[in-house]
């Protein structure tokens, strides 16, 4: 009687194995996926950073057309700037502050050596995250830029821009508890003859729609800038 041929031979056992070994690394990467894996300790870390909406990549975006608030009009237009919100309107105390002649002003008085800056005024109390923060300082320095690039390059404000702009382009970013206090420091600037320029927010986002969040100060002088905003507290 002969013996029965082995059917387990070592090509049948490779591709059992490798069958297991598949099916096994499958279901563990399901289960790892799913968060079945995770201690707990770390689950919960995991939970709290996808639902933090500091760190949310999309907090700062309109999600009807995935552009910033007040996204800037490179037409140089003041009426679109204030249209979208990239600059405030002045209200009638500031319009009356605004009326010096900057080539007699205390700009025109400073040092010509003197560094300048410009100084971003963040309200606190609107509660925006860090991300929003960093837009608005964006929109307040290109609204202060733009409203000294339209001088005439041989007046002082002219000058001062050029100055900054050689100098390495100081910013410094201070805050404030309240709208008051921001209208409040826009007018002292403007009396000196300097720039200053307030963001309004649109609304698509975090805080309501024409919040002031931001005043630019600037770039002006370090002695004149702080006399405006030398008694705030850094950002």
């Amino acid at each position: 009687m002969s013996d029965k041929p082995n059917a387990f031979t070592p090509t049948a056992a490779l591709l059992s194995t490798s069958i297991v070994a598949f099916l096994s690394g499958f279901m563990l990467g399901i289960y790892s996926i799913r968060g079945y894996l995770i201690p707990p300790s770390m689950s919960e870390e995991r939970r709290r950073n996808l639902t933090d909406p500091v760190e949310s990549d999309e907090s700062d975006v309109d999600v009807d057309d995935s552009l910033l608030d007040h996204a800037p009009n490179w037409a140089n237009s003041t009426d679109a700037d204030k249209r979208d919100g990239l600059k405030q309107n002045r209200p009638k105390k500031a319009k009356a502050a605004s009326a010096v002649d900057p080539s007699t002003s205390a700009l025109a008085a400073a040092s010509p050596n003197e560094e300048c800056k410009l100084v971003l005024v963040v309200r606190t109390d609107l509660g925006m995250t860090k991300g929003k923060i960093a837009a608005q300082c964006s929109h307040a320095t290109l609204a202060c830029y733009k409203s000294l690039a339209r001088q005439p390059a041989t007046s002082a404000a002219g000058q001062v821009l050029k100055r900054w702009e050689r100098l390495g382009q100081a910013k410094i970013a201070v805050q404030t508890k309240s709208q008051q206090e921001l209208l409040d420091l826009m007018g002292r600037a403007r009396a000196l003859g300097l720039t200053a320029e307030v963001i309004q927010d649109a609304g698509r986002t975090q805080i309501e729609a024409g919040s002031m969040t931001v005043l630019g100060v600037g770039p002006a002088p370090k002695s004149l800038v702080d006399q405006v905003t030398g008694g705030l507290k850094l950002l």
